[in-house]
């Protein structure tokens, strides 16, 4: 007997969890695929889908929840492979999501391409963690390489700049640490996602996670 993909979908936009689930079930292979917009009814689905093999859940949730849901998760339906999902550019959302028990995380802004990928790799075993993939405990491709300010093409302010995004510095504060106002930290943080072909600091900080930032 084959065994049949379910999913659960958890978001408290409602068209989101709609089109995610519609989603895994025409592009995905999944057999059945719930869209749910509130913790209780994701807790009641659970006795009718018994466990799911995917749950998506978005960050945002009301009241916080969604950390101590993936927690739950992952130790009540260790086998059920958890994808966190986020509009926001935080590149602490990605660090809360992975300690809380996620195997992968994707920014809504990515195309449906990716989320089939990330989906795929999810479910063949590996992590995908906005647009890397991790395999046997070994990331792909290696980032523990060093790297310099001038081989990104930036310059040696954006260097500064880039440092502090790293830590996962807000503006405000990139702008006291180097004294500058908050505007031209603003132009600096533009300038680094075009020159490194990112759209936002989440995929920056996930492109360098791992390498050392030389001058």
């Amino acid at each position: 007997m084959t065994n049949r993909m379910s999913a659960l979908v958890i978001d408290d936009h409602p068209l989101s969890a709609s089109g995610i689930a519609d989603f895994l079930m025409s592009h995905c292979g999944f057999d059945a695929a719930r869209p749910l917009s509130d913790i209780a009814e994701f807790w009641a689905a659970l006795d009718t889908v018994h466990p799911p093999s995917l749950a998506v859940v978005d960050f945002w949730l009301p009241g916080g929840a969604s950390l101590g849901l993936l927690e739950a998760l992952k130790q009540q339906y260790p086998a059920t492979r958890l994808l966190a999902i986020s509009a926001d550019d935080d590149a602490a959302v990605l660090d809360k999501v992975r300690i809380a028990g996620a195997d992968g995380f994707l920014h809504k802004q990515e195309s449906p391409e990716v989320f089939g990928r990330a989906v795929a790799a999810l479910l063949q075993g590996a992590t995908w963690f906005h647009g890397g993939v991790k395999l046997a405990g070994r990331e792909l491709p290696n980032k523990e390489l060093p790297v310099t300010v001038a081989e990104l093409g930036l310059t040696t302010r954006q260097g500064q700049v880039l440092a502090m995004m790293l830590k996962g510095l807000p503006n405000k504060r990139i702008a006291l640490n180097l004294s500058l106002s908050e505007q031209t930290v603003k132009e600096h943080v533009t300038g680094i996602l075009e020159r490194l072909g990112a759209r936002n600091r989440i995929e920056v900080i996930t492109r360098l996670r791992g390498r050392k930032l030389e001058d």
